[in-house]
Protein backbone atom coordinates (compact mmCIF):
# COMPACT_ATOMS: atom_id res chain seq x y z
CA UNK A 1 0.00 0.00 0.00
CA UNK A 2 1.27 3.48 -0.88
CA UNK A 3 1.94 6.41 1.43
CA UNK A 4 0.27 9.82 1.25
CA UNK A 5 1.98 13.16 1.85
CA UNK A 6 0.18 16.50 2.11
CA UNK A 7 2.32 19.63 1.85
CA UNK A 8 0.41 22.84 2.55
CA UNK A 9 2.04 26.23 2.01
CA UNK A 10 0.39 28.92 4.10
CA UNK A 11 -0.59 32.14 2.28
CA UNK A 12 0.82 31.05 -1.09
CA UNK A 13 -0.85 32.87 -3.97
CA UNK A 14 -1.55 30.74 -6.99
CA UNK A 15 -0.04 33.33 -9.33
CA UNK A 16 3.25 33.30 -7.44
CA UNK A 17 4.09 29.95 -9.04
CA UNK A 18 5.67 29.86 -12.46
CA UNK A 19 3.58 26.87 -13.47
CA UNK A 20 0.47 28.99 -12.85
CA UNK A 21 1.71 31.93 -14.84
CA UNK A 22 3.88 33.68 -12.28
CA UNK A 23 6.30 35.79 -14.27
CA UNK A 24 9.17 36.20 -11.82
CA UNK A 25 10.46 32.63 -11.65
CA UNK A 26 10.36 32.30 -7.87
CA UNK A 27 9.32 28.62 -7.80
CA UNK A 28 11.91 26.80 -9.92
CA UNK A 29 11.60 23.56 -7.99
CA UNK A 30 7.81 23.33 -7.96
CA UNK A 31 7.88 24.24 -11.65
CA UNK A 32 10.46 21.51 -12.35
CA UNK A 33 8.29 18.69 -10.98
CA UNK A 34 5.34 19.49 -13.26
CA UNK A 35 5.97 16.50 -15.58
CA UNK A 36 5.09 14.32 -12.58
CA UNK A 37 2.01 16.33 -11.61
CA UNK A 38 -1.65 16.78 -12.24
CA UNK A 39 -2.10 20.55 -12.06
CA UNK A 40 -5.55 21.86 -11.20
CA UNK A 41 -6.02 25.27 -12.75
CA UNK A 42 -9.32 26.12 -11.04
CA UNK A 43 -8.89 24.98 -7.43
CA UNK A 44 -10.73 26.99 -4.81
CA UNK A 45 -10.30 27.19 -1.05
CA UNK A 46 -13.09 26.86 1.49
CA UNK A 47 -12.15 30.24 2.94
CA UNK A 48 -9.75 33.21 2.74
CA UNK A 49 -7.86 32.68 6.00
CA UNK A 50 -6.60 29.71 7.99
CA UNK A 51 -9.52 29.16 10.36
CA UNK A 52 -11.97 29.18 7.44
CA UNK A 53 -9.80 27.20 5.01
CA UNK A 54 -8.40 24.27 6.96
CA UNK A 55 -11.67 22.52 7.86
CA UNK A 56 -12.01 21.98 4.12
CA UNK A 57 -8.49 20.63 3.66
CA UNK A 58 -8.23 18.30 6.66
CA UNK A 59 -11.88 17.46 7.43
CA UNK A 60 -13.56 17.91 4.01
CA UNK A 61 -16.21 20.11 5.62
CA UNK A 62 -17.16 23.77 5.52
CA UNK A 63 -16.10 26.28 8.14
CA UNK A 64 -19.60 27.23 9.35
CA UNK A 65 -21.02 23.71 9.45
CA UNK A 66 -20.84 23.29 13.23
CA UNK A 67 -21.18 26.74 14.72
CA UNK A 68 -18.68 29.34 15.81
CA UNK A 69 -16.04 27.79 18.03
CA UNK A 70 -12.29 28.10 18.16
CA UNK A 71 -12.12 24.41 19.06
CA UNK A 72 -12.34 21.82 16.31
CA UNK A 73 -15.83 20.38 16.62
CA UNK A 74 -16.00 16.68 17.59
CA UNK A 75 -18.51 16.36 14.75
CA UNK A 76 -15.70 16.94 12.27
CA UNK A 77 -13.59 13.95 11.28
CA UNK A 78 -9.94 14.61 10.49
CA UNK A 79 -8.34 12.69 7.66
CA UNK A 80 -5.69 11.62 10.20
CA UNK A 81 -8.41 9.83 12.19
CA UNK A 82 -9.75 8.08 9.10
CA UNK A 83 -6.34 6.94 7.92
CA UNK A 84 -5.15 5.77 11.30
CA UNK A 85 -8.31 3.70 11.65
CA UNK A 86 -7.38 2.03 8.36
CA UNK A 87 -3.88 1.08 9.45
CA UNK A 88 -1.76 4.08 8.50
CA UNK A 89 0.87 5.68 10.68
CA UNK A 90 0.08 9.40 10.87
CA UNK A 91 2.40 12.33 11.48
CA UNK A 92 2.07 16.13 11.31
CA UNK A 93 4.69 18.88 11.48
CA UNK A 94 3.63 22.53 11.43
CA UNK A 95 3.84 25.86 13.24
CA UNK A 96 0.42 27.49 12.89
CA UNK A 97 -1.21 28.36 16.25
CA UNK A 98 -4.72 28.12 14.79
CA UNK A 99 -4.04 24.45 13.93
CA UNK A 100 -2.48 23.54 17.27
CA UNK A 101 -3.38 20.85 19.79
CA UNK A 102 -4.91 23.59 21.93
CA UNK A 103 -7.68 23.94 19.34
CA UNK A 104 -8.11 20.19 18.85
CA UNK A 105 -6.23 19.64 15.58
CA UNK A 106 -4.06 16.90 17.12
CA UNK A 107 -6.74 14.22 16.84
CA UNK A 108 -5.75 11.09 14.98
CA UNK A 109 -2.01 11.76 14.76
CA UNK A 110 0.56 9.27 16.05
CA UNK A 111 3.10 12.10 15.91
CA UNK A 112 1.98 15.72 16.15
CA UNK A 113 4.37 18.68 16.30
CA UNK A 114 2.80 22.15 16.43
CA UNK A 115 5.74 24.14 17.87
CA UNK A 116 3.62 25.79 20.57
CA UNK A 117 6.27 25.11 23.22
CA UNK A 118 9.09 26.58 21.15
CA UNK A 119 10.50 30.10 21.23
CA UNK A 120 9.82 32.38 18.26
CA UNK A 121 10.57 36.04 17.51
CA UNK A 122 8.57 39.02 16.28
CA UNK A 123 10.45 38.90 12.98
CA UNK A 124 9.79 35.18 12.57
CA UNK A 125 6.76 34.19 14.69
CA UNK A 126 6.84 30.56 13.55
CA UNK A 127 9.26 27.66 13.18
CA UNK A 128 11.01 27.83 9.82
CA UNK A 129 10.35 25.27 7.12
CA UNK A 130 13.95 24.05 7.15
CA UNK A 131 13.57 23.15 10.83
CA UNK A 132 10.36 21.28 10.06
CA UNK A 133 12.20 19.44 7.29
CA UNK A 134 14.77 18.28 9.82
CA UNK A 135 12.01 16.94 12.05
CA UNK A 136 10.51 15.08 9.10
CA UNK A 137 13.92 13.56 8.33
CA UNK A 138 14.31 12.42 11.93
CA UNK A 139 10.80 11.00 11.99
CA UNK A 140 11.33 9.02 8.79
CA UNK A 141 14.64 7.67 10.08
CA UNK A 142 13.10 6.67 13.42
CA UNK A 143 10.04 4.81 12.18
CA UNK A 144 9.95 1.38 13.78
CA UNK A 145 7.74 -0.37 11.26
CA UNK A 146 8.89 0.61 7.78
CA UNK A 147 6.38 -1.78 6.21
CA UNK A 148 3.45 0.22 7.59
CA UNK A 149 2.17 2.90 5.18
CA UNK A 150 2.03 6.44 6.46
CA UNK A 151 0.15 9.69 6.04
CA UNK A 152 2.33 12.75 6.56
CA UNK A 153 1.16 16.36 6.71
CA UNK A 154 3.72 19.17 6.58
CA UNK A 155 2.66 22.83 6.73
CA UNK A 156 5.07 25.70 6.03
CA UNK A 157 4.40 29.17 7.46
CA UNK A 158 7.34 30.97 5.85
CA UNK A 159 5.38 32.92 3.22
CA UNK A 160 3.17 34.47 5.91
CA UNK A 161 3.58 38.03 7.18
CA UNK A 162 5.64 39.68 8.54
CA UNK A 163 7.70 39.75 5.36
CA UNK A 164 11.27 39.59 6.66
CA UNK A 165 13.09 37.30 4.21
CA UNK A 166 16.81 36.57 4.28
CA UNK A 167 19.02 38.83 2.10
CA UNK A 168 19.90 36.00 -0.28
CA UNK A 169 16.24 35.59 -1.23
CA UNK A 170 15.62 39.32 -1.53
CA UNK A 171 18.53 39.44 -3.98
CA UNK A 172 16.99 36.68 -6.08
CA UNK A 173 13.80 38.73 -6.45
CA UNK A 174 15.44 42.13 -6.91
CA UNK A 175 19.25 42.45 -6.81
CA UNK A 176 18.95 46.22 -6.42
CA UNK A 177 16.84 46.04 -3.27
CA UNK A 178 18.65 46.63 0.02
CA UNK A 179 16.45 46.77 3.11
CA UNK A 180 17.15 46.10 6.78
CA UNK A 181 15.01 43.82 8.97
CA UNK A 182 14.03 46.80 11.13
CA UNK A 183 12.56 48.55 8.09
CA UNK A 184 10.71 45.41 7.04
CA UNK A 185 9.18 45.18 10.50
CA UNK A 186 8.21 48.86 10.36
CA UNK A 187 6.40 48.17 7.09
CA UNK A 188 4.61 45.28 8.75
CA UNK A 189 3.47 47.33 11.74
CA UNK A 190 2.65 50.58 9.97
CA UNK A 191 1.45 49.39 6.57
CA UNK A 192 0.35 45.74 6.62
CA UNK A 193 -1.33 45.73 10.02
CA UNK A 194 -3.03 49.06 9.29
CA UNK A 195 -4.05 47.91 5.79
CA UNK A 196 -2.60 51.11 4.35
CA UNK A 197 -2.67 50.87 0.55
CA UNK A 198 -2.15 54.57 -0.11
CA UNK A 199 1.34 54.25 -1.64
CA UNK A 200 1.65 51.96 -4.70
CA UNK A 201 5.44 51.88 -4.42
CA UNK A 202 5.22 50.56 -0.86
CA UNK A 203 2.73 47.91 -1.93
CA UNK A 204 5.11 46.81 -4.68
CA UNK A 205 7.94 46.61 -2.14
CA UNK A 206 5.81 44.42 0.10
CA UNK A 207 5.03 42.20 -2.87
CA UNK A 208 8.74 41.75 -3.56
CA UNK A 209 9.41 40.81 0.06
CA UNK A 210 6.54 38.34 -0.12
CA UNK A 211 7.99 36.81 -3.29
CA UNK A 212 11.35 36.45 -1.56
CA UNK A 213 9.60 34.28 1.02
CA UNK A 214 8.01 32.30 -1.81
CA UNK A 215 11.48 31.66 -3.23
CA UNK A 216 12.63 30.47 0.16
CA UNK A 217 9.70 28.08 0.51
CA UNK A 218 10.41 26.66 -2.93
CA UNK A 219 13.94 25.83 -1.76
CA UNK A 220 12.49 24.19 1.34
CA UNK A 221 10.16 22.10 -0.80
CA UNK A 222 13.15 21.00 -2.87
CA UNK A 223 14.93 19.93 0.30
CA UNK A 224 11.84 18.11 1.58
CA UNK A 225 11.44 16.11 -1.64
CA UNK A 226 15.14 15.26 -1.37
CA UNK A 227 14.54 13.94 2.15
CA UNK A 228 11.75 11.73 0.80
CA UNK A 229 14.04 10.49 -1.96
CA UNK A 230 16.87 9.73 0.47
CA UNK A 231 14.46 7.83 2.72
CA UNK A 232 13.27 5.77 -0.23
CA UNK A 233 9.62 6.79 0.12
CA UNK A 234 9.03 9.25 -2.72
CA UNK A 235 8.51 6.66 -5.44
CA UNK A 236 5.81 4.95 -3.39
CA UNK A 237 3.99 8.08 -2.22
CA UNK A 238 1.16 10.23 -3.47
CA UNK A 239 2.08 13.86 -2.76
CA UNK A 240 -0.49 16.66 -2.71
CA UNK A 241 0.74 20.27 -2.67
CA UNK A 242 -1.65 23.15 -2.03
CA UNK A 243 -2.23 26.38 -0.12
CA UNK A 244 -4.89 27.27 2.42
CA UNK A 245 -5.37 30.76 0.95
CA UNK A 246 -3.56 33.55 -0.85
CA UNK A 247 -2.63 37.13 -0.01
CA UNK A 248 -3.89 40.53 -1.08
CA UNK A 249 -1.68 43.37 -2.27
CA UNK A 250 -4.21 46.13 -2.82
CA UNK A 251 -6.24 44.40 -5.55
CA UNK A 252 -9.47 45.09 -3.67
CA UNK A 253 -8.40 47.82 -1.30
CA UNK A 254 -6.56 45.82 1.34
CA UNK A 255 -3.54 43.83 2.41
CA UNK A 256 -2.94 40.45 4.04
CA UNK A 257 -5.96 38.10 4.12
CA UNK A 258 -9.20 39.37 5.59
CA UNK A 259 -12.78 38.24 5.15
CA UNK A 260 -12.94 38.69 1.38
CA UNK A 261 -13.67 36.18 -1.36
CA UNK A 262 -11.71 37.50 -4.33
CA UNK A 263 -9.42 35.25 -6.34
CA UNK A 264 -6.18 36.61 -4.89
CA UNK A 265 -7.32 34.96 -1.63
CA UNK A 266 -9.39 31.88 -2.55
CA UNK A 267 -8.04 30.73 -5.94
CA UNK A 268 -5.24 28.42 -4.82
CA UNK A 269 -2.62 26.12 -6.37
CA UNK A 270 -3.29 22.40 -6.23
CA UNK A 271 -0.82 19.79 -7.48
CA UNK A 272 -0.94 16.00 -7.24
CA UNK A 273 2.52 14.50 -7.66
CA UNK A 274 3.36 10.90 -8.49
CA UNK A 275 6.92 10.04 -9.43
CA UNK A 276 5.73 7.42 -11.89
CA UNK A 277 3.91 10.05 -13.94
CA UNK A 278 5.99 11.30 -16.88
CA UNK A 279 3.82 14.00 -18.43
CA UNK A 280 1.97 16.99 -16.99
CA UNK A 281 -1.78 16.61 -16.87
CA UNK A 282 -3.74 19.86 -16.61
CA UNK A 283 -7.27 19.89 -15.22
CA UNK A 284 -9.38 22.95 -16.08
CA UNK A 285 -12.63 22.26 -14.24
CA UNK A 286 -13.53 23.95 -10.95
CA UNK A 287 -12.59 21.90 -7.88
CA UNK A 288 -12.54 22.51 -4.15
CA UNK A 289 -9.95 21.94 -1.45
CA UNK A 290 -12.71 19.89 0.24
CA UNK A 291 -11.91 17.30 -2.44
CA UNK A 292 -8.35 16.73 -1.20
CA UNK A 293 -9.06 14.33 1.66
CA UNK A 294 -11.50 12.16 -0.36
CA UNK A 295 -8.96 12.07 -3.19
CA UNK A 296 -6.24 10.75 -0.89
CA UNK A 297 -8.50 8.03 0.45
CA UNK A 298 -9.71 6.99 -2.99
CA UNK A 299 -6.24 7.02 -4.56
CA UNK A 300 -4.89 4.72 -1.87
CA UNK A 301 -7.82 2.34 -2.12
CA UNK A 302 -9.16 3.17 1.34
CA UNK A 303 -12.76 3.23 2.51
CA UNK A 304 -14.44 6.62 2.03
CA UNK A 305 -15.40 8.70 5.05
CA UNK A 306 -19.16 9.32 5.10
CA UNK A 307 -18.68 12.64 6.89
CA UNK A 308 -16.51 14.05 4.09
CA UNK A 309 -18.37 16.43 1.78
CA UNK A 310 -15.85 16.59 -1.05
CA UNK A 311 -15.44 14.08 -3.86
CA UNK A 312 -12.41 12.22 -5.25
CA UNK A 313 -10.72 14.20 -7.98
CA UNK A 314 -9.36 11.05 -9.60
CA UNK A 315 -9.82 9.62 -12.08
CA UNK A 316 -10.36 12.99 -13.74
CA UNK A 317 -12.85 11.66 -16.26
CA UNK A 318 -15.18 10.61 -13.43
CA UNK A 319 -15.20 13.98 -11.69
CA UNK A 320 -18.35 15.99 -12.39
CA UNK A 321 -17.75 19.54 -11.20
CA UNK A 322 -20.55 21.29 -9.35
CA UNK A 323 -18.52 24.39 -8.59
CA UNK A 324 -16.97 25.40 -5.27
CA UNK A 325 -18.27 27.09 -2.14
CA UNK A 326 -16.44 29.16 0.45
CA UNK A 327 -17.47 30.89 3.64
CA UNK A 328 -16.01 32.88 6.49
CA UNK A 329 -16.72 35.60 9.00
CA UNK A 330 -16.32 39.17 7.84
CA UNK A 331 -13.23 39.81 9.93
CA UNK A 332 -10.69 42.59 9.51
CA UNK A 333 -7.26 41.92 10.95
CA UNK A 334 -5.80 38.86 12.60
CA UNK A 335 -8.54 37.88 15.04
CA UNK A 336 -12.24 37.07 15.03
CA UNK A 337 -14.02 38.98 17.78
CA UNK A 338 -17.30 37.08 17.81
CA UNK A 339 -19.64 39.67 16.27
CA UNK A 340 -18.71 39.24 12.62
CA UNK A 341 -21.28 38.64 9.94
CA UNK A 342 -20.93 35.93 7.31
CA UNK A 343 -19.39 36.14 3.85
CA UNK A 344 -20.09 33.46 1.23
CA UNK A 345 -19.06 32.73 -2.33
CA UNK A 346 -19.95 30.22 -4.99
CA UNK A 347 -17.75 29.64 -8.04
CA UNK A 348 -19.27 28.03 -11.12
CA UNK A 349 -17.32 27.21 -14.24
CA UNK A 350 -17.75 30.79 -15.44
CA UNK A 351 -19.08 33.01 -12.66
CA UNK A 352 -18.38 33.84 -9.05
CA UNK A 353 -21.09 35.22 -6.78
CA UNK A 354 -20.30 36.73 -3.37
CA UNK A 355 -22.71 37.59 -0.55
CA UNK A 356 -21.78 39.86 2.34
CA UNK A 357 -24.22 39.58 5.22
CA UNK A 358 -23.07 42.73 7.00
CA UNK A 359 -24.23 44.97 4.17
CA UNK A 360 -26.68 42.50 2.58
CA UNK A 361 -24.96 43.04 -0.75
CA UNK A 362 -24.18 40.80 -3.71
CA UNK A 363 -21.33 40.78 -6.20
CA UNK A 364 -21.26 38.78 -9.40
CA UNK A 365 -18.27 38.47 -11.70
CA UNK A 366 -17.84 36.85 -15.10
CA UNK A 367 -14.36 35.42 -14.58
CA UNK A 368 -13.86 34.63 -18.25
CA UNK A 369 -14.11 38.27 -19.32
CA UNK A 370 -13.26 39.87 -15.97
CA UNK A 371 -10.64 37.68 -14.19
CA UNK A 372 -9.62 40.51 -11.86
CA UNK A 373 -13.19 40.93 -10.57
CA UNK A 374 -13.66 44.61 -11.35
CA UNK A 375 -17.18 44.77 -12.84
CA UNK A 376 -20.03 43.76 -10.55
CA UNK A 377 -22.86 42.25 -12.63
CA UNK A 378 -25.17 41.42 -9.74
CA UNK A 379 -27.83 43.91 -10.86
CA UNK A 380 -27.40 43.32 -14.58
CA UNK A 381 -26.81 39.64 -15.32
CA UNK A 382 -29.61 37.11 -15.81
CA UNK A 383 -27.34 34.62 -14.00
CA UNK A 384 -27.63 36.50 -10.71
CA UNK A 385 -30.91 35.02 -9.44
CA UNK A 386 -29.88 31.46 -10.25
CA UNK A 387 -26.55 31.82 -8.50
CA UNK A 388 -28.06 33.55 -5.47
CA UNK A 389 -30.07 30.38 -4.93
CA UNK A 390 -26.78 28.52 -4.50
CA UNK A 391 -25.79 30.80 -1.61
CA UNK A 392 -29.00 31.62 0.26
CA UNK A 393 -29.58 28.18 1.83
CA UNK A 394 -26.08 28.35 3.33
CA UNK A 395 -26.49 31.69 5.10
CA UNK A 396 -27.17 31.45 8.83
CA UNK A 397 -27.38 27.65 8.76
CA UNK A 398 -24.82 26.98 11.49
CA UNK A 399 -26.08 26.45 15.05
CA UNK A 400 -25.52 29.26 17.49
Amino acid sequence: MRNAILLTLDTLRRDALGCYGGAQGQTPFLDSIQPHCIRFMQAYSGGPYTQAAFPGILTSSHYLDHGKSRQLSPKRQLISEVMRQQGFETAAFHSNPYLSAFFGWNRGWDTFYDSMQDEVTDECPYIKSRVLNGKVRDWLAGRRDRSRPFFLWVHYMDVHEPYVPAPEYIERVDPTLCIAPAEMMRLFREVVLKRDVSDPDTIELLRKLYLAHVREVDDSARELFGIFEEAGVLAESLVVVTSDHGEEFGEHGGLSHDGKMYDELVHVPLLIYEQSRSETLVAEHVVSTLDIAPTILHSLGLRPAPAFQGRPLLPLQNYASDGAFGECYDKHGSTEKGAEKEVHYYRSERFKIIYRQRTETWELYDLRSDPHERTNLADASPEADRLKEKILPRVGRQPR
